[in-house]
C-alpha cells in the first residue's frame, strides 16, 4: 500500500471525527433543527464539489448514472445524516460515535455476503476486533449507563447500516465514474429533496455564531473536501476495509470533546485510543497470497 494512501486513510479519519462535534454545537436546543443543518451541509458541499467536477471535465460522464447517484445519496446522505443529527439531539456525541463505528462491522457482513473473502482474512477480523474493543473503551461504559432514547439509537444505528450500503453500491454498479462528481450530484439531489423543509424550517430566532460557525464548517471539511479523499480511500482499500476509517473518527470525536467541550479523559480513553488505531492498521491490510 502507497504512502500516500495511509496519509488519505488518516485525514478522512481525522475531518469524519469533527463532525460528532459540530453537529452537536449545531442542534444544540433553539440553534438549528436536524433538517435544516443536513440542508446547508448538503447545499456548500454541492456548490463546491459540482464546480470542481466540471473544471476536472469529470461531471458529464457521471450524468447517465444519475439513478444510481441518487440511490447512493438516500443511502449516504438523505437518511443517516438527518438519523446521525436527530439522534445526537437525544444522546451524547460520545454514545453516537460509537454506534456509528458499527459501520466496519456492516460493511465486512455485506461485503462478505457479496463473495469478497478478503473480509474474513484472520489478521483483518483480528483488526476488526481490537478496533471495536477500542471505540468500546474510548467511549467509556459511562455512555452506556442511565436511561437512553432508544429510538434515538435505532437512527444512529440505522445510520451506521446506510454509511455500509453506500459504497459498496458506488464500487458494484459505478467504480469508474469520480468521486467528487457522484458527491456533488448526491449532495444536489438531497438538497433539493429538503429543501421545501429547510425552507419551513428557516430559523426566524437568534442564533449563537458558534452554532453558525460550526455549520459553516460541517458544509466544508468534513464534507465537501472529506468525500472526495474518501473516494480515493475506497479506491485504494476497497469498502470494507475503506469503512474501518470509523474506528479513527470514534477516537477523534472523544479527543475533540475533551479539548474542546473539556470533557473527562478516563482511563478507557487511554486504554481505548492505542486499540482503535492497532485495529484501524490491521484490519485494513491487504492479505497476502502465496
Amino acid at each position: 500500500m502507497k504512502r500516500s494512501s495511509w496519509i488519505n486513510f488518516g485525514v478522512v479519519g481525522f475531518l469524519w471525527g469533527i463532525p460528532y462535534l459540530l453537529i452537536r454545537v449545531a442542534v444544540a436546543p433553539g440553534q438549528f433543527t436536524p433538517i435544516f443543518v443536513v440542508f446547508c451541509r448538503v447545499t456548500m458541499g454541492a456548490a463546491i464539489l459540482i464546480p470542481y467536477s466540471i473544471k476536472r471535465g469529470v461531471l458529464k460522464a457521471a450524468l447517465p448514472h444519475l439513478k444510481w447517484i441518487i440511490l447512493y445519496g438516500i443511502l449516504e446522505l438523505v437518511g443517516p445524516w438527518v438519523f446521525l443529527s436527530e439522534g445526537e439531539t437525544k444522546v451524547n456525541s460520545g454514545l453516537a460515535a460509537l454506534l456509528i463505528a458499527a459501520t466496519a462491522i456492516w460493511a465486512t457482513l455485506i461485503n462478505g455476503a457479496l463473495g469478497d473473502k478478503s473480509v474474513w482474512h484472520p489478521i483483518r477480523l483480528l483488526g476488526l476486533t481490537l478496533g471495536f474493543l477500542g471505540v468500546c473503551l474510548v467511549v467509556g461504559l459511562e455512555s452506556l449507563q442511565g436511561k437512553q432514547n432508544i429510538v434515538a439509537i435505532l437512527l444512529i444505528l440505522l445510520a451506521s447500516i446506510g454509511y455500509a450500503l453506500a459504497p459498496t453500491l458506488v464500487r458494484k454498479k459505478i467504480p469508474q465514474i469520480d468521486g467528487a462528481a457522484i458527491n456533488g450530484l448526491a449532495m444536489l439531489t438531497t438538497a433539493i429533496i429538503y429543501l421545501p423543509f429547510a425552507f419551513v424550517q428557516w430559523p426566524h430566532h437568534h442564533v449563537r455564531a458558534n452554532s453558525i460557525y460550526s455549520l459553516l464548517a460541517l458544509g466544508i471539511f468534513p464534507t465537501a473536501i472529506c468525500f472526495v479523499v474518501f473516494f480515493k480511500v475506497l479506491t485504494d482499500f476497497g469498502p470494507a476495509r475503506a469503512s474501518l476509517v470509523t474506528y479513527i473518527n470514534t477516537g477523534v470525536a472523544v479527543i475533540l470533546g475533551v479539548v474542546v467541550l473539556h470533557e473527562k479523559l478516563t482511563s478507557g480513553m487511554v486504554v481505548g485510543l492505542p486499540l482503535v488505531i492497532i485495529g484501524s492498521y490491521y484490519g485494513s491490510r491487504k492479505p497476502v497470497t502465496r
